[in-house]
C-alpha cells in the first residue's frame, strides 16, 4: 500500500477550506475535520522546529489570516494544553535546540 502524498492532500485541504471561508460555508465543514487539520499541522510544525531544528513561518500566507484568527486559535490551544501566558513566555525565551 502506498503512502498518500501529503503535499497534494494539504493543497486540496487548503483550497477547499479557503473556498468554504470565502463562500461563508464553514458550517458545512465538521468540527472534527477542523480538529484533525489543526492537530496535524500543530504537531508537524512543532516536530520540525523543535526536533529537526527547522526555522520557517508556520503559515504560508499571512494575508489569509487575521489577528483575531490567531488570537482565537492560540487562546484555545493554550487552554486545551493547560498552559498560561507565563508558561508561554518561558517557552518563547528558551534557546533553540542545540544552542
Amino acid at each position: 500500500m502506498s503512502t498518500p502524498d501529503l503535499s497534494e492532500i494539504s493543497e486540496s485541504a487548503l483550497e477547499e477550506s479557503l473556498r468554504a471561508l470565502e463562500l461563508g460555508k464553514t458550517a458545512q465543514v465538521s468540527d472534527e475535520t477542523v480538529q484533525a487539520l489543526l492537530t496535524a499541522g500543530v504537531r508537524l510544525y512543532a516536530r520540525k522546529v523543535d526536533q529537526e531544528g527547522r526555522d520557517f513561518m508556520p503559515v504560508r500566507d499571512l494575508g489569509k489570516m487575521s489577528a483575531t484568527d490567531v488570537a482565537v486559535t492560540v487562546t484555545a490551544l493554550l487552554r486545551v494544553s493547560d498552559l498560561n501566558l507565563f508558561d508561554l513566555a518561558m517557552w518563547t525565551n528558551r534557546s533553540p535546540q542545540g544552542e
